[in-house]
């Protein structure tokens, strides 16, 4: 990663302009074109460097369904299990963590009914349960990640 890279995600990480080019906006805040702008987000991705580049829903406010998800998976079932639950598309950050409740994801879904057929679905093909936590309050905290 260089310092365009770092300036590309600590630009973006603090709003994403709205506006009929919105790359090309972006990338001149950070001096560059839009072209050099796309092609290395796609090439971060791509690197794994960032997970994804997008929008943030309330999906709840949009008539929708969020939770966090948690499981206890034994180490050597991690890898597989990973790639099972990574593979719905209704799933965002998934992460290790070190506890007795080792995988934690999130779930969002259209509806409450479409996330409860995602949860029972990952339980019948990992073989594990889902501990479903859906959000009781919110707390904003303008969490940034400068690089």
């Amino acid at each position: 990663m260089d310092d365009i890279d770092r300036a590309i995600i600590n630009a973006l990480q603090d709003g994403f302009p709205v506006c009929e080019r919105p790359y090309a906006a972006a990338a001149e805040k950070i001096g560059i074109d839009e072209a050099e702008l796309l092609r290395r987000l796609a090439a971060l991705r791509e690197q794994n460097t960032i997970s994804r580049f997008g929008p943030l829903f309330h999906a709840e406010r949009l008539g929708g369904a969020l939770t966090l998800a948690a499981m206890r998976i034994p180490q050597q079932e991690m890898e597989r299990i990973v790639a099972l639950v990574n593979a719905h598309p209704e799933v965002a950050h998934n992460y290790e963590r070190a506890h007795v409740f080792n995988m934690w994801f999130v779930l969002a879904t259209e509806t409450e009914a479409e996330l409860l057929a995602v949860i029972q679905t990952i339980e019948a093909e990992t073989g594990y349960p889902v501990y479903n936590m859906p959000k009781l309050e919110e707390y904003y905290l303008n969490l940034r990640f400068a690089v």
